[in-house]
């Protein structure tokens, strides 16, 4: 394994334990896309929804744009390895 796959590893598991943390703290955890628009962006919560937000215009928060089905959410956790 090359010293930048052993990086990326270290980066992917990072990443998941931050997932792990947020949500069971009961906080949101924001799931990048190059699918979604770039003011837009997926935000998981601990309940298990999914919904898609864009930035707000104050810059400071988001606003929901949609909240996506149970099926739609699985596919994003697919998409996305969580």
């Amino acid at each position: 394994m090359s010293d930048l796959e052993v990086l990326e590893n270290i980066g992917t598991a990072a990443v998941m334990q931050l997932r792990k943390d947020k949500l069971a703290a009961g906080k949101p955890f924001m799931i990048n896309s190059a699918e979604l628009p770039l003011n837009q962006t997926y935000m998981e919560y601990p309940d298990g929804s999914i919904t898609i937000v864009e930035v707000a215009a104050n810059e400071r928060s988001f606003v929901t744009i949609r909240q996506l089905s149970v099926a739609d959410a699985r596919a994003v956790r697919d998409n996305n390895n969580l």
